[in-house]
Order: C-alpha cells, then structure tokens, then sequence
C-alpha cells in the first residue's frame, strides 16, 4: 500500500485530507500519516519512509523551502517526491518552490477532484 506524509499545522486541512483519502475505492487504497511540524514529518519519514510528502509551505518551525532542502541534504532519509501546498498563489513562490525540487505546487483551499487525480498520478494509481 502506497504511504503519504502529509505536513500541515492547520487541523481542519489536516481532516480535508483525510477525508480525501478516504473518497479512494478499496482497491487503490493508500496510507496518509500526518504530522504537524517539519521535525514530526522528517521523524515519520525516518521511521517508516514515504511514496511521497505533501508539505504546508507554512509551517511553526520551517518553511517548505527549508524542510526540503533539510530532507535533500540528508542522505540516509528516504527521498519521495515532495508536493508543496499553499494558499499562496504568487508566481515567484510557486517559481521558488518548483526550482527548489518540489514536484508540484497545490493551491488552498485544495479541490478535490484534482486532488484525487493528481494523487493517482504521482503514486502511479488507475
């Protein structure tokens, strides 16, 4: 079964996305862990590795940016394709992101069935 880390402080976000996931048939189930700072998301990742991240670009004690270039720097942690998601929808923070690795930016508040089908998409689901 796929594993998503998904970072978000915001606990409404974090229920969205859980729902989400649960929208999914059986069949193309996957596992969503939360955490709700940058060191709890690394610590995850860590611990029992990732398909891929999806990461707050807001967070209490990082930003986006700087939580992947900590993940890219270290060497011994699993290294997922990481999307940035954001309420920020200025093109030079989109730009920025991009060029610092992220695979895809998402914009807040996050539309679902894009959201369905940009997940089947970077995990390689139907």
């Amino acid at each position: 079964m796929p594993r998503v880390i998904y970072i978000e402080d915001d606990r409404l976000n974090m229920v969205l996305m859980e729902e989400v996931f649960r929208l999914l048939p059986p069949e193309q189930q996957w596992q969503l862990d939360c955490a709700e700072t940058g060191a709890e998301g690394l610590a995850l990742l860590a611990a029992s590795g990732a398909d891929l991240m999806l990461v707050d670009m807001n967070l209490p004690d990082m930003n986006g940016l700087e939580l992947l270039s900590a993940l890219r720097a270290n060497a011994a942690l699993p290294q997922p394709p990481c999307i940035a998601l954001s309420a920020d929808a200025l093109d030079e923070h989109i730009a920025a992101a991009r060029k610092a690795g992220f695979v895809d930016y998402w914009l807040k508040p996050i539309d679902v069935l894009k959201l369905l089908a940009a997940l089947r998409r970077q995990l390689g689901l139907p």
